[in-house]
């Protein structure tokens, strides 16, 4: 496997492959109008102008992405996605490190998740993420915040 940075051709791929990961947070929440689930092209071509978008292949094939931006210290981190049949083979931590190595510069990462995605939030706090907030988005969904400190 190898983690690079992404490039505005791999758009349509990540796209997809975030789709297909998010379904199963779509599916906890009962909810399919989720931001991952219907953002479109031109959006995360947008998002791409901002943030840097890294990649893990095999095969020639994305499994894996994460993205970043900087802001006042804080690198936002968002969109951690792996192929679900992918899971739980540390693909999520390798990006995560990757992430959080090219913003070294940062002072604290911040990343957030649904209170119900046990696998995330076991995930973030492996890698030294702690709870600073939550936040009501809807009767079914509650934000986790959380933050760490470089």
């Amino acid at each position: 496997m190898i983690i690079e940075k992404a490039e505005e051709k791999d758009l349509p791929e990540i796209l997809e492959l975030q789709k297909l990961a998010f379904r199963s947070q779509a599916e906890i929440y009962n909810d399919f109008s989720i931001p991952p689930m219907i953002q479109t092209l031109g959006e995360i071509k947008r998002d791409f102008l901002k943030q840097t978008y890294l990649k893990a292949i095999e095969h020639g094939k994305i499994i894996g992405s994460v993205r970043g931006y900087l802001e006042n210290g804080t690198c936002y981190v968002g969109r951690l996605i792996v192929r679900p049949d992918l899971q739980n083979k540390g693909i999520g931590t390798k990006l995560m490190i990757e992430i959080e190595t090219i913003f070294n510069q940062a002072q604290r990462f911040e990343i957030f998740t649904g209170f119900k995605d046990k696998k995330n939030l076991y995930l973030y706090k492996k890698l030294g993420y702690n709870q600073f907030k939550s936040e009501q988005i809807n009767k079914n969904l509650i934000m986790v915040f959380l933050e760490k400190s470089s």
